[in-house]
């Protein structure tokens, strides 16, 4: 039986203490409703989502699934933030290491999304799995396009 999305973020906070991250627990809920029932989930990480690492009160849970990267925030009083990047959006990855924290800044079509305050040691497990799954769900994106004859 595959963790929840919950539990994958806990073992995250408990591997890199450092990383800063509140309310996994209410995040996480959040990606598990939009969780489509044919996707599973490959790797899940917290960050603070934005590009300032004095703003502390940001925290995400971040889920690469086989699909798509999916991005939640459970607002503090209502509502949530849910964010989908898909392989057909993404550009670039750049990892960024500070004295304490590092970051990972996802290029997409219409944005740069910045994961920051990330404890370092985690970084190259983040950019393994991201582009791991990018590099692959191209791949096929490339042979379907040639299969039905797309040029790009």
């Amino acid at each position: 039986m595959e963790k929840s999305i919950y539990e994958q973020a806990k073992e995250f906070k408990k591997r890199y203490p450092l990383t800063v991250a509140w309310r996994l627990r209410a995040h996480s809920k959040i990606l598990e409703k939009h969780l489509n029932p044919e996707e599973h989930i490959r790797f899940v990480f917290a960050a603070q989502k934005n590009n300032n690492p004095l703003d502390i009160i940001t925290s995400y849970v971040i889920a690469i699934t086989d699909k798509r990267i999916m991005l939640g925030q459970k607002r503090l009083l209502f509502g949530y933030f849910f964010t989908t990047i898909t392989p057909d959006m993404f550009n670039d990855l750049t990892i960024r290491m500070g004295i304490v924290w590092g970051k990972v800044c996802i290029d997409t079509i219409k944005e740069v999304v910045y994961l920051s305050n990330i404890q370092r040691e985690a970084l190259p497990a983040i950019e393994t799995q991201i582009t791991e799954y990018m590099m692959s769900e191209k791949k096929k994106m490339g042979l379907q396009n040639k299969e039905s004859g797309i040029e790009r």
